[in-house]
């Protein structure tokens, strides 16, 4: 039964020094990076993509958004890569929302893949 997901995705870059301009990095080219990559997932099929292997799920997607963005950069001349000791920008993670409160994030720092699935409970205490 085929059926569709809206999904809002976060990319998040770190670092610990900012450029000549007083910036992490060029926001345009982290945004344009993250449109063209999710441009070429929006409105497919994405169990047809052999990526997913038949289950694209929120952390496969996120994974796939990540990986995306570090190629998609290296071709404005940016090595968004994690790398140890490294001071320029690094793209810490992407975070897909599958709803407002329920997300999947891809991680790949300090030399580890992390992925990490996140729902809040709210507590309505009187």
């Amino acid at each position: 039964n085929l059926h569709g997901h809206n999904y809002k995705v976060y990319a998040h870059v770190k670092g610990s020094e900012l450029n000549e301009g007083g910036m992490l990095m060029d926001f345009s080219k982290l945004k344009n990076a993250l449109r063209f990559v999710c441009k070429k997932i929006d409105h497919t099929n994405l169990n047809d993509m052999a990526i997913f292997n038949q289950n694209p799920s929120a952390e496969r997607i996120a994974m796939y958004i990540y990986n995306g963005i570090i190629e998609e950069v290296k071709k404005e001349g940016l090595d968004l890569s994690f790398a140890e000791g490294k001071t320029s920008p690094v793209l810490y993670a992407v975070d897909v929302f599958e709803t407002d409160t329920s997300r999947a994030r891809y991680s790949v720092c300090w030399l580890k893949i992390t992925f990490l699935l996140e729902h809040p409970f709210y507590l309505n205490l009187s």
